[in-house]
């Protein structure tokens, strides 16, 4: 077992709140030791991190869902690790775990804690490590419940996702044509909506940063898009990004359309008022449905998810894609790929190989 106090933790920690894109300046990097592991308490070696849009609505005062991070507090990230010591009988040394780790090297989680933080057990023979981050992870959660309880998608009908690309994106893609509804992305690049077509099997993906032709603006080629692709409407929409394109969608839903309502990457980082949707009023007129998905509502029924998606990338119905960084102190600039569209796949921060 190891012998705690001869470790020494280094942690990211939040130094001040951003104002729009964050910055190193808005991070310290700081170690100290790991310290005394007390009954029913397990330490935690972090492999891997996953490296989530929400963390920018995390680092923000206000209320929210969940408490923003405190300044000076280590930033919050869920993760993979390995325990190193244990005096808890239902963890022992060498069990891989998923948690609420936060950005660090090690997390020491009390008895009072272990709850809180989501430490549960993983087994390698059902997922990769990273995968336990993605398709079985907070992101695998978060489409599965969110498509699957608040879409509630019926065979046949169509389904479009916003960054489409993206952690949570690639599953709720996957997952509606397994269900088998018509599925339309939404993803920024070529090499993206090729994947995400060729490889995911997405009926159709549209690039919205391809070049518009000459007075035509990048929304509008969206919504030629969604015209071509989806030519008896919209029947569900899950949305990762607001802004503009929640717009655009708006103004193709069918009549009781369901619209998830994720995320809005396209304004974490705004310095002006968060841009709503001016197309608001189509719900009324299709009597449709737009309600947010927050995954930790589902906690007791994830296991039941991982099960049926475990079972699906066995049988290769699923697949999980990862976009892997290495080393804690890269954590300020890897972050920043989920906001300027550089990770293809799920975002993981590796800290350690084993």
């Amino acid at each position: 077992m190891t012998t705690t106090a001869t470790l020494v933790n280094h942690q990211i920690r939040l130094a001040s709140r951003p104002v729009g894109l964050p910055t190193r300046a808005n991070w310290n990097v700081t170690s100290e030791p790991v310290g005394t592991l007390e009954d029913g308490g397990v330490l935690v070696k972090t492999l891997a991190l996953s490296l989530d849009p929400a963390m920018r609505g995390w680092m923000n005062e206000g209320k929210s869902y969940i408490p923003p991070v405190g300044i000076d507090e280590v930033m919050r990230a869920g993760g993979v690790g390995v325990v190193v010591a244990s005096k808890n009988p239902s963890f022992a040394v060498g069990d891989h775990v998923n948690a609420g780790l936060g950005v660090q090297e090690y997390c020491l989680i009390s008895s009072a804690q272990i709850k809180r933080s989501g430490l549960i057990k993983i087994d390698l023979n059902v997922g990769s490590l990273t995968q336990w981050l993605n398709v079985l992870g907070m992101p695998g959660m978060t489409g599965y419940f969110g498509l699957m309880d608040v879409g509630q998608p019926v065979a046949g009908e169509t389904v479009v996702v916003s960054g489409a690309a993206g952690a949570v994106g690639q599953t709720v893609g996957q997952m509606a044509k397994i269900k088998g509804c018509r599925v339309v992305g939404i993803a920024g690049g070529e090499a993206k909506c090729d994947w995400v077509v060729n490889e995911l099997g997405f009926d159709a993906c549209i690039d919205y940063k391809a070049a518009a032709p000459e007075g035509v603006t990048r929304w509008d080629a969206v919504r030629e898009g969604l015209k071509q692709h989806c030519p008896k409407g919209v029947d569900v929409y899950f949305d990762n990004v607001g802004g503009d394109i929640l717009d655009t969608v708006l103004a193709r839903i069918n009549l009781r359309a369901r619209i998830i309502i994720c995320g809005a990457i396209s304004q974490y980082n705004n310095t002006t008022a968060v841009k709503g949707p001016a197309n608001y009023l189509s719900l009324l007129v299709n009597r449709a449905r737009m309600e947010g998905i927050v995954v930790f509502d589902y906690a007791d029924r994830y296991h039941l998810a991982v099960a049926e998606m475990a079972g699906y990338l066995k049988d290769g119905r699923m697949k999980s894609k990862e976009d892997v960084v290495v080393g804690l102190n890269t954590f300020p600039e890897t972050l920043l790929k989920l906001f300027n569209g550089e990770n293809f796949g799920k975002l993981v921060l590796q800290v350690a190989e084993s």
